[in-house]
């Protein structure tokens, strides 16, 4: 710790563990060790004050939290107990070290579970209030509902603006005819949605139709919610607040009500529907001739599946639509192709999908195919994206550059040198190299390295430490590119049904069309809605990744004392987490239940070595395991080595 900073105070965000340790990060590199009992009611995620008391333990700087600046949460997800005729409530997030107390008028039963604002932090016990009953702790839907609400999202709806949907869709019946004249009438023009099986809502449509002499124009027509949800209403206030639909593996929570997600914006095949569109005229070598960009009146002739689509294209189905889906998909290729010579990273990573029965249980987890009518929906949709970031940022930098932009973009920045030298250092201890200079890649260095695991047995662990080390993604005011992408322009117009950020981007984009301006004093806004929109996406992540680690430990615990094979994952001072081969579920094995010898760990190589027998164990290792048991509450998987 540097001299200056002694006696300091500095404010910023605290994490704490579940030992109730508190850690201040000052910068990448250096943070700061507050013991519990110098954490003063501080929780996961507040803004704090604190300053140095000027000791180290294990040479780590200590300090003590001497006010909170701003609770980061207020509202906890846990389950009910009950002692010495008191109500408790034992949080969900083992990160908040100590349970809430519930008044004695409060009513509810012990083993519900429940979520509850607190109202008073300065207690000896925080006092909360309940805010709804979930259901019993253990059920699917109450775990399921436990993740959401836990994460800040709502399920439900206000009454009022459910009543402005209503509303809403009584006024489109009336205006239907008259709006249509406003449009580009594409009712004529083949046009299909391709979609999960399970999908329930379809906001994105492409069209086609073949102009001859080797060109072709393909339209890509999104639901158009900018019509339905305009600014200042109860609907765009909710929709802001949610900032997404969030999804897990049973269920979707939508960012808008059914009466728009499910109905009036969802492109239903055999129906009139409003769009907006990036239409492009294209030959057949995926060259871009003509765009054009405007609100639309379509008519979905066929709703598919992926897996139908894929079948159409293969031949193993017939179809009316067999010409259009081959010619769509080899044009796509086409793109796909350009897009990777220019240095687009080619990340495609397993994921996991389950067979549930009709109480929530999993049957069955299996890895999710990637057909090429994922590919052909996808490459058309960054099309548009990028089409019309681009569209939007050269219309407004026509004359002269001005200072920000008047757009909403989806900017990914360059990785940071450090983590790629250690990212570089951790690949090396596999034998694969990575090219940089100090710590300084190209999109084009991370293929080549993608090139050199593939097919190998490390290939999805590098690839998930290789996303790891790089920036995410966020929403911007502030156009800096897209590096995974290897785009200069590039946003996200294809699904405002389900992302507040693409529904700011129609509306700018119809103010361009229309020539109109933004005001100064509104780039604060659209920047601090930016902010918001990329934390609540990061919220919406971790809850999927809980819905889907909560199942895959239900899976596993229906086959405790099972045999499989799995590849090792992580190592520590206190074990490996081994990850199954076919399901992906993760778990760990104990370091004292190795048994043979005392091993320890052994950093700069990613592994575990005996003392005695020389024994290793390593990252992306083989090796087999038998589950020992499955922990739902703490959503945790132990394993034991076989043989």
């Amino acid at each position: 710790m540097k001299e200056t900073r002694k006696n300091k105070t500095l404010i910023g965000p605290i994490s704490i563990n579940t030992k109730g340790v508190g850690f201040f990060d000052i910068d990448d590199k250096d943070s700061i060790e507050i013991q519990p009992q110098y954490v003063n009611r501080a929780f996961h995620g507040d803004t704090v004050e604190i300053s140095l008391t000027g000791e180290k333990i294990k040479n780590r700087a200590q300090g003590k939290v001497t006010k909170i600046v701003k609770r980061a949460k207020t509202e906890f997800v846990g389950v009910v107990d009950q002692h010495d005729g008191k109500t408790f409530v034992i949080p969900d997030d083992k990160r908040l070290y100590i349970d809430i107390f519930l008044s004695e008028k409060t009513k509810v039963s012990k083993g519900s579970k429940v979520l509850v604002e607190i109202i008073d932090w300065d207690s000896a016990t925080p006092e909360g209030r309940l805010i709804k009953i979930i259901g019993l702790k253990g059920e699917n839907n109450t775990e399921m509902e436990s993740i959401v609400l836990e994460k800040g999202f709502r399920i439900e709806f206000p009454a009022d603006v459910d009543q402005e949907a209503e509303k809403i869709k009584n006024e489109y019946k009336v205006h239907f005819e008259t709006e249509i004249k406003n449009r580009r009438d594409m009712r004529g023009i083949t046009t299909m949605t391709i979609d999960p099986a399970d999908a329930k809502d379809f906001d994105d449509a492409i069209s086609y139709e073949d102009l001859g002499n080797n060109q072709y124009e393909i339209g890509v027509h999104i639901a158009d919610v900018s019509y339905f949800v305009t600014p200042g209403t109860k609907l765009d206030h909710e929709s802001e607040k949610r900032g997404l639909s969030v999804y897990l593996v049973d269920r979707t929570i939508p960012m808008l009500p059914e009466i728009l997600s499910n109905d009036l914006c969802s492109l239903n095949p055999n129906e009139d529907k409003f769009t907006f569109s990036a239409i492009f005229k294209i030959n057949g070598e995926g060259e871009v001739l003509g765009e054009w960009f405007g609100r639309t009146v379509i008519h979905s002739d066929k709703r598919f599946s992926y897996e139908e689509a894929q079948e159409v294209i293969d031949g193993k189905k017939d179809g009316p639509y067999q010409t259009e889906l081959r010619k769509l998909k080899d044009i796509a290729q086409k793109l796909e192709k350009k897009k990777f010579n220019a240095g687009a990273i080619n990340f495609e990573t397993e994921e996991v999908k389950f067979l549930l029965d009709e109480k929530g249980k999993p049957i069955k987890v299996y890895k999710k195919s990637r057909l090429e009518t994922h590919k052909l929906v996808e490459e058309y949709m960054l099309l548009a994206n990028r089409a019309v970031a681009k569209y939007v940022f050269m219309s407004q930098n026509k004359d002269i550059r001005k200072k920000g932009s008047q757009s909403v973009y989806r900017i990914h920045a360059n990785p940071d040198p450090e983590r790629i030298e250690n990212l570089s250092i951790f690949l090396k201890a596999l034998g694969f190299e990575l090219k940089n200079k100090d710590g300084k890649v190209t999109s084009k260095d991370i293929n080549a390295l993608l090139k050199q695991v593939e097919g190998t047995p490390n290939e999805e662990l590098i690839k998930t430490a290789t996303i790891r080390s790089m920036a995410k993604a966020v929403y911007s005011t502030k156009n800096i590119g897209h590096f995974g992408l290897a785009f200069t322009y590039y946003t996200h117009f294809t699904s405002p049904i389900r992302r507040y950020p693409d529904l700011l981007v129609h509306r700018f984009l119809e103010r361009e069309l229309k020539g109109g301006k933004i005001e100064q004093d509104e780039y604060q806004k659209f920047e601090s809605i930016c902010l918001a929109s990329s934390e609540l996406e990061k919220k919406a992540s971790d809850a999927e990744r809980a819905s889907i680690k909560y199942k895959q430990v239900e899976y596993m615990s229906e086959h405790v004392g099972e045999e499989f094979d799995g590849t090792i994952t992580g190592v520590t001072d206190w074990g490996i987490y081994i990850e199954e081969k076919e399901t992906k579920c993760e778990g760990m094995v104990k370091i004292r239940d190795i048994g043979d010898d005392f091993y320890t760990l052994d950093e700069k190589n990613y592994s575990l070595k005996g003392e005695k027998t020389g024994r290793k164990f390593t990252l992306g290792d083989s090796l087999r395991f038998k589950v020992v048991s499955a922990d739902m509450e703490k959503r945790v998987l132990d394993y034991k080595l076989v043989g």
